[in-house]
């Protein structure tokens, strides 16, 4: 089978499409015929962290496909039938946080960038009716992550003003989306013009420019829950735009990972800061009938060929979407 293959050399340079053998289904797990792979940051980040010797590595941690194979003890699903794939493997039930063992699907084992794949029967579940292949193969990381980021852990509630830096990641989008389908007032920040737009016409109602300062654009107006991904270039503006009492839950650092904070400010201004990453099983199957009972669907920006690898992972890395992208498998 044709697949993405990380080897030889760390970063972009040990990126290539080669033909490898395609993976034997095991008792419990079932092959998937791929229709579509989606991208995320973890990819462009699975380059550095997967080394030369470590072997050859398929990366990627979306998809949606079609039922090929079905090995001895499958009883959920049945050659034939259409999915997308669960990539949070290990965590089953909503907890506090991921159990020990939790791993994220792409690295150690072999991921999504190839014309089949095979994974435990846990994590398949039945595509969306009202999503089309690319939609369901570009959904399942960034939505479940939102998911938990805004309800598990965010605690939206209807009327709350939510603030998004950064506007225009997978995830971003999935929680715009989100928080607009429970009725959440919903501020967005980006470097571009073009990206705020697009933001106002998912539903945004304010647009702000990230580098100009946040207090003076929103005179004064302050922000109940604020879903930091940036880091330290914007976390201390978030501290100083949510409401005292507010919430800010994290899942991601696009810029420097480490941030100083005024401890004193925070305490007196008893804010919460959450973490957040990934999700459960049962979070998946409560995302997915989030989604269709509120026809949700993915902000898609584009899709690439699987030889097509190096100007999709280029234009990952330089934040160049608005939304998800992936490929296309024939």
């Amino acid at each position: 089978m044709k697949a993405i293959v990380h080897k030889e050399a760390e970063g972009f340079e040990g990126l290539t499409v080669e033909n490898v053998a395609e993976p034997d289904v095991k008792p419990n797990t079932v092959k998937v015929k791929l229709k579509t792979a989606g991208m995320n940051r973890r990819d462009v980040m699975i380059t550095k962290r997967h080394q030369p010797d470590q072997g050859p590595l398929i990366p990627g941690s979306d998809g949606s496909g079609v039922i090929a194979e079905v090995g001895e003890g499958v009883t959920n699903c049945q050659v034939g039938d259409e999915v997308v794939i669960n990539p949070a493997l290990g965590w089953i039930e909503n907890s506090d946080a991921p159990p020990e063992g939790f791993e994220i699907l792409g690295l150690p084992d072999d991921g999504t960038f190839g014309e089949y794949i095979v994974v435990n029967q846990e994590q398949v579940e039945k595509k969306p009716k009202h999503l089309s292949w690319v939609e369901a193969g570009v959904l399942p990381l960034a939505a479940l992550t939102a998911f938990r980021v805004i309800f598990t852990r965010g605690n939206i509630q209807k009327g709350d003003t939510v603030m998004l830096p950064g506007i225009g990641s997978g995830v971003l989008t999935f929680v715009l989306k989100y928080a607009k389908a429970v009725g959440a007032r919903v501020i967005v920040t980006s470097r571009s013009q073009e990206k705020l737009e697009k933001a106002k016409l998912l539903g945004a109602d304010v647009a702000i420019q990230t580098n100009s300062n946040w207090n003076e654009e929103l005179k004064g107006e302050t922000v109940d829950l604020l879903i930091e991904s940036v880091g330290k270039a914007t976390f201390n503006r978030s501290l100083n735009i949510i409401r005292k009492g507010g919430t800010i839950v994290t899942f991601g650092a696009t810029t420097d990972d480490h941030v100083d904070i005024d401890m004193r400010h925070f305490f007196y201004g008893q804010f919460n800061l959450l973490g957040s990453t990934m999700g459960s099983a049962e979070e998946f199957r409560d995302m997915l009938d989030f989604i269709d009972k509120h026809d949700i669907k993915p902000e898609v920006d584009r899709t690439f060929k699987l030889d097509e690898y190096e100007e999709a992972f280029t234009y990952l890395r330089d934040t160049k979407n608005f939304g998800k992208i992936g490929f296309e498998i024939e």
